[in-house]
């Protein structure tokens, strides 16, 4: 697999929020949720739809006590990637983008928070997003500010 991403377990408790991912379907388990949207109290999932596949995305959701929580926050750094694959191990590398996997964290990183799932979902900020450090842009629209 190519490298390119940085990732870590976030602070379980700390996501805050509303997510739109409607760039890229997100693909797991052979099956494609198109358009999620989820929303997040207290580090949780509260709120959630999708456009396409919502019933096994709640499925998901409702799989055990962690899968409504961040196991990973990544961003992606790959210059030579540019194009969604249907392929989250590409896909997740994509320069320009973040994912966000609910479930299982990643404990060789800090990550306690345990689930049967892992579910990598891309977000593309090369169209108007933008990644803030301590109130600093450091990218925007996919491109590296510092």
């Amino acid at each position: 697999m190519p490298g390119g991403e940085f990732y870590y377990s976030p602070v379980e408790d700390s996501a805050e929020g509303t997510i739109a991912f409607v760039e890229f379907p997100a693909p797991y388990l052979g099956r494609e949720v198109a358009g999620i949207r989820l929303r997040f109290e207290g580090g949780k999932v509260i709120d959630a739809s999708a456009e396409t596949e919502e019933a096994f995305l709640f499925e998901l959701l409702d799989q055990d006590e962690g899968s409504r929580r961040l196991g990973e926050l990544g961003i992606g750094c790959n210059p030579g990637i540019t194009q969604f694959m249907k392929n989250t191990l590409f896909d997740e590398k994509i320069d320009g983008t973040i994912h966000l996997a609910l479930g299982n964290g990643l404990p060789h990183i800090g990550g306690t928070n345990q689930s049967e799932i892992h579910w990598d979902i891309v977000k593309d900020l090369r169209p108007g997003g933008k990644i803030l450090l301590d109130g600093e842009i450091v990218q925007e629209d996919g491109a590296w500010r510092i």
